[in-house]
């Protein structure tokens, strides 16, 4: 499929970035999800959801084209509740082409039957889109790549969002396994929240500058590995590439300690994110950094 073949909307789909933390999210009502729920009231009814996910980290550029992707639950240690979880979404095998055809010539290649749908994903969708009633996409984290390459591909997907295409990506701007505290469900450390701050400062002012990050002080404790905050390198991205960047915080927050749960839109305006309790205590025993959330 070429763009030729595409219907063009006379505006634009909103995008965003999530932080989604701990998997038992999905099964919780917070300030968070509550959040992500209004984010999924105020956008219009996207054609396709195409996400970027920091769980699906590999050595390619690729995305799902499989008609009915499975869900993942691609976490140890969780309450058998979480893992009985669902998302039936169908998938949009046509949108590879599309992506192909924008993003070229960056390769990107179509994955029939190897990936689905992953918690990073389906944990946020379940509370902003919970019929699982719209196809959704996957795209692959390229970990061989530069933080520069996240961010160009990201601005060259831009035209999708005017093609009904709403694009999610989901990790988390500061992610530390190794230094959770599973106690500390509303907390974070000073070296976290003095990264998160930098870091909103660029996405809300100059998102072009976002991958400069990786020279802040904090970058190797925030992102000992890049894999969560890679994906807000794509709404950076698209922002950059949008004449009139219109970037705001949609709710913010720390977690365990060494968790940014920080999200940001682009292009749309929610209801502003009641207070309440932040994110839940994981009831396991697994250490944090044997979790994979």
């Amino acid at each position: 499929m070429t763009s030729d073949s595409v219907n063009i909307s006379d505006v634009a789909m909103p995008a965003a970035f999530f932080g989604h933390g701990n998997p038992m999210n999905a099964l919780d009502v917070n300030r968070y999800t509550t959040a992500w729920s209004a984010f999924g009231e105020a956008a219009p009814r996207p054609r396709v959801i195409l996400v970027i996910s920091a769980h699906w980290y590999i050595n390619a550029t690729a995305v799902t084209a499989m008609p009915r992707p499975r869900t993942i639950h691609d976490f140890y240690g969780f309450p058998q509740a979480l893992f009985e979880v669902q998302y039936p979404a169908p998938g949009l095998p046509e949108l590879a082409a599309e992506v192909s055809d924008v993003v070229h010539p960056t390769r990107v290649g179509a994955d029939v039957d190897s990936w689905g749908i992953d918690h990073g994903t389906w944990s946020v969708l379940v509370h902003a889109f919970p019929d699982a009633s719209i196809p959704v996409v996957q795209l692959s984290i390229n970990a061989a790549k530069p933080l520069d390459y996240h961010l160009e591909l990201g601005a060259k997907l831009a035209p999708l969002r005017e093609r009904g295409v709403l694009i999610i990506a989901s990790g988390n701007v500061v992610h530390n396994l190794r230094g959770m505290d599973w106690k500390l469900t509303d907390d974070g450390y000073d070296w976290a929240q003095r990264f998160d701050e930098d870091a909103k400062a660029r996405m809300l002012t100059d998102p072009t500058e976002f991958a400069t990050l990786d020279a802040h002080g904090d970058f190797s404790r925030a992102a000992p590995t890049p894999d969560h905050f890679i994906p807000a390198l794509y709404l950076a991205g698209l922002a950059g590439a949008t004449a009139a960047p219109d970037t705001k915080v949609l709710v913010d927050g720390y977690a365990y300690g060494s968790l940014s749960m920080t999200a940001y839109t682009l292009g749309l305006t929610c209801p502003e994110s009641p207070g309440g309790a932040g994110s839940p205590e994981p009831p396991t025993d697994t250490p944090p950094d044997a979790s994979n959330i």
